[in-house]
């Protein structure tokens, strides 16, 4: 056993102690309630502009900060939801008692407390304590800094540690819960501004009899009562669009969707998506509709257009370039894959380049390899790359000057994309022999193809309008705006592995 987790196990076994004792003398160390009237931030403020006496009392909660014990008198902070504000406890206001329990009080135990306002000599606002309750014990630790050889480290810098215990992580560092408020926030600011230009927030199924709406590898259920498979949803798309088809003309879903796919710094296999649907729209009223929507949310949230991202400068100022696909391919890779006639060339030109495209079935496929890796790490100023093949578009409407392309976009930012937009097809005839080939390339070995669904081209078959799509990469876009280099650091639960 570490010295470490030893010095651990033996503070935990002290803090329980403290609880018997407790409870031995008829104290309930976990009451059953304490209603605060204040926070520390206001009390801070509210005295700095009205400075009040011992007439005016406060109730706070919060977690025990720091301790200083001078005798019989003494410091500590407060940390509650707001901040910190310093506490002055002494033994003639509280009793013997009482301050026998403030001074047993440990960091992090979740107090509850009661006093006035007044200044210090060093001009420090301070809660002169009259009265202490214990609500809940912290039996076990708080990461804490520390300082080991001459120099000082945080104690939880461990991610893994800080992923898996994300309740801990979001008690000790400040700047982690600024990250999930701000999450919060833009998620408010998306319905805010979806709902203002006329979109309907609805609901559709996470639990689906057919994977639909995007390429990727599904989680598989069952449902015992029916006897039947299901699929976790990967995308609600297919639900929303007969939702046009039945007359709600602009409908939007902030959407959880679950994908068995690999983890990395920008995938989590289960992840949030914003999904809007315009009837008599387009991809360019798609587009319209994107740059709108992040530079509307990134000025209320950032309070500009220009940010900050790792040592980059960000400019999200409009209108952002407007690139096609393949022209960006041969501007960072020099291969113009609408030339290329053969899959054997295709591959030779991705190697060419140092990329490895040989379990590619087919050119475009190996284009996307190209793209991936040769492209997307240099779109760090906002773009939306267009004008997609057909074959990796099966939902999209093809373009009616250049067939074997379609109208559809995806906005880059940072070397990432950050969302998916298409003219929706809405011919049930086209849909279904797309469907079809994506059974075929399902039978031939690609599990992330599509299935078919017979129940949506019976919806198309009564008739959708033209009709333009939009899905945006919440946690993606949380990143952008809070500086966050890894996706894990925008989700407050991202899957583990089990300990």
């Amino acid at each position: 056993m570490s010295q470490d987790l030893k010095e651990t196990n033996e503070l935990i076994q002290q803090r329980i102690e403290k609880i018997k004792n407790l409870k031995e003398k008829g104290v309930d160390p976990y009451p059953i309630r304490f209603f605060p009237d204040s926070d520390s931030a206001s009390l801070i403020e509210m005295y700095s502009k009205t400075p009040s006496g011992p007439e005016k009392k406060f109730l706070l909660g919060g977690r025990l900060h720091s301790k200083r014990v001078m005798g019989k008198a003494s410091f500590a902070h407060l940390k509650d939801k707001s901040g910190v504000i310093q506490l002055y406890a002494t033994r003639d206001d509280l009793g013997e008692e009482n301050y026998t329990l403030f001074k047993s009080l440990d960091l992090g135990d979740l107090i509850g407390i009661e006093g006035y306002l007044f200044q210090t000599q060093k001009g420090e606002t301070t809660l002169h304590l009259t009265s202490v309750t214990l609500l809940a014990k912290c039996v076990r630790p708080l990461p804490v800094v520390k300082e080991k050889d001459g120099v000082i480290y945080d104690a939880f810098a461990d991610v893994e540690q800080r992923y898996r215990m994300r309740y801990v992580d979001l008690v000790v560092n400040d700047n982690v819960r600024e990250t999930f408020i701000t999450r919060s926030r833009i998620v408010s600011e998306i319905r805010n501004f979806l709902t203002s230009e006329g979109f309907l927030e609805v609901e559709t199924p996470m639990m689906q009899p057919i994977a639909g709406g995007a390429a990727a590898r599904p989680f598989v259920t069952h449902h015992n009562t029916l006897d039947m498979q299901l699929f976790l949803r990967i995308a609600p798309e297919l639900y929303l669009k007969r939702l046009i088809v039945g007359g709600l003309d602009r409908v939007f879903e902030l959407n959880r969707n679950f994908r068995n796919e690999g983890i990395s710094t920008k995938h989590n296999p289960e992840f949030t998506m914003m999904e809007a649907y315009m009837a008599y729209g387009d991809m360019g009223k798609m587009l319209e509709l994107t740059e709108k929507l992040i530079t509307t949310v990134a000025q209320k949230i950032c309070g500009t257009l220009k940010i900050k991202y790792g040592n980059d400068l960000v400019d999200l100022s409009p209108p952002w370039r407007r690139v096609k696909y393949v022209d960006i391919i041969k501007e960072y890779s020099g291969i113009d894959f609408s030339q290329v006639k053969t899959l054997e060339e295709a591959k030779e030109k991705a190697s060419s380049v140092k990329v490895d495209a040989g379990k590619c079935t087919s050119i475009w496929k190996v284009a996307d390899e190209v793209f991936s890796e040769k492209a997307e790490p240099n779109l760090i100023q906002p773009v939306f790359v267009t004008d997609y093949p057909k074959e990796l578009s099966p939902l999209a409407k093809s373009n009616p000057e250049n067939p074997g392309y379609v109208e559809r976009f995806e906005p880059y930012i940072v070397g990432r994309e950050i969302g998916n937009a298409f003219s929706e097809l809405n011919d049930p005839f086209d849909q279904k022999e797309r469907f079809e080939d994506q059974v075929k390339q399902r039978e031939a070995g690609d599990d992330e193809a599509f299935m078919m669904d017979e129940d949506y081209i019976r919806a198309l078959e009564y008739g959708m309008p033209p009709t333009g799509g939009l899905g945006i990469g919440i946690d993606r876009l949380v990143m952008l705006l809070t500086n966050s280099q890894s996706i894990r650091d925008t989700i407050l639960f991202p899957l583990m592995r089990p300990e």
